[in-house]
């Protein structure tokens, strides 16, 4: 890539084309655990370098507004939260979730200001945990379509929130990358003699000592879907491991899934240089583990792992708690949680990742990486000539759309697969 590109790909803050076209999707804004009861104390949300505070009211509704009052700017995040609006502490005006000005203390009763000043405020919409947001023209929000990860309220919904000092696209690089995981994390999924992925309390088991995959990649409306095949451990003269993964533009992957649960991800760009990450798992709610577990399997458990605000106490200046001496006992990394072994390599890579070839060297097995810089350079581009977002309106990701694994006879054609996500729980 070229600077250039490289910019093009990465920058999203104000009128940045990237940040442009992620404002036409629905986005993640925070977890509706951060917002949970009526009158809650507010909470700063910042999403694509733009500051917002969020809110629920009297009513139950959340509101998502410029964190900024628009009388003199004092911030909303001290308001007080109160009778269905956020009030200003400054002098006392307060807002509705929809931005309207309910109240003007420091003016006059007879004064029509309130009529003609409306504050910035965003459509929100719950699902899954999740408060989402449109960030786009607000005059043309478009419905909310459940994601194929939360099809119905039958499923279990379970995430890890943490907040990573890096650029998005290096993140989502590695959430596509199937041949780094045969490496990085080889010491918490690990080779065994099993028909396909299992997962235990402590260990993600795979059938394929194959560090080597081969990729092939199709394209779609909404992004691409890939396949890496492998050698399984048993009959690999008649049998291919393959794991497909599927990214959704402009930032969200469906990860293969194992025997007992379906596995997700959605990468929110805080700005140019900080990301929410959110991990998922997702199914049947007697296999999928609860928020809770799910946390502490990984590593992300808030209090231990992460302060209140979900950044983790792991870092660069601690080396990630890496623990040396395990590594010569047999770990690979020394780094507990496998998310955190992860954040260890895209944060290494600095705060923006140089994708020229004067930092990086791509090889066989980068393929998948490559077809997103080529795919969401060319949806950019494309968005910036007046077309649609990819994987808006007719080019939305289908429900059914889904990741697999498994072992197949050599003569599959994985994209003819018709495979369902793990439990069966479909979107009826």
């Amino acid at each position: 890539m070229t600077d250039g590109e490289n910019e093009l790909l990465c920058r999203v803050e104000g009128d940045a084309p990237m940040g442009q076209l992620m404002r036409r999707h629905w986005l993640p804004a925070c977890l509706t655990e951060e917002v949970s009861e009526a009158d809650c104390d507010p909470v700063r949300v910042r999403i694509l370098g733009e500051d917002l505070v969020a809110f629920r009211d009297s009513k139950g509704r959340v509101g998502l507004m410029a964190e900024h009052c628009p009388h003199r700017g004092a911030s909303l995040f001290y308001g007080r939260n109160e009778e269905c609006g956020l009030r200003c502490l400054y002098h006392g005006w307060k807002m509705d979730v929809d931005g309207n000005v309910l109240e003007m203390v420091s003016e006059p009763a007879s004064s029509d200001l309130p009529k003609r000043v409306h504050h910035l405020a965003y459509k929100t919409h719950e699902w899954a945990g999740i408060v989402w947001a449109y960030l786009g023209p607000q005059d043309q929000v478009p419905e909310f379509v459940p994601p194929p990860w939360a099809p119905n309220d039958k499923v279990r919904v379970s995430i890890a929130k943490v907040i990573v000092p890096c650029n998005w696209a290096q993140i989502l690089e590695g959430n596509i990358d199937s041949s780094h995981s045969s490496s990085l994390h080889s010491s918490d999924m690990v080779p065994a003699r099993v028909s396909g992925s299992e997962a235990t309390d402590k260990k993600w088991l795979r059938p394929s000592t194959d560090k080597a995959p081969r990729l092939q990649v199709e394209h779609t409306s909404y992004g691409f879907r890939y396949a890496a095949i492998r050698r399984p451990i048993t009959n690999a003269d008649e049998t291919d491991y393959i794991r497909s993964t599927v990214f959704i533009a402009p930032s969200s992957a469906l990860i293969p899934p194992n025997n007992r649960y379906n596995v997700a991800n959605f990468n929110v760009p805080i700005d140019d240089t900080h990301t929410v990450f959110h991990f998922i798992a997702w199914g049947n709610p007697l296999t999928t583990p609860d928020t809770e577990a799910w946390r502490r399997f990984l590593g992300q458990s808030v209090g231990s792992d992460l302060d209140p605000l979900y950044r983790p106490y792991r870092n660069a200046e601690n080396r990630f708690w890496q623990d040396r001496q395990a590594m010569r006992a047999g770990n690979f990394t020394g780094i507990k949680g496998f998310p955190n072994q992860d954040l260890a390599m895209w944060t290494s890579l600095g705060p923006i990742a140089d994708r020229t070839s004067r930092a990086e060297t791509l090889a066989a097995g980068d393929q998948a990486v490559v077809e997103f810089r080529r795919t969401m350079l060319e949806a950019v581009q494309a968005f910036q000539a007046g077309k649609p977002a990819i994987g808006t309106g007719d080019g939305h990701v289908h429900s059914s759309v889904c990741s697999f694994q498994g072992i197949f006879p050599k003569d599959t054609d994985w994209r003819r697969c018709d495979m369902h996500p793990v439990s069966g729980l479909d979107a009826s």
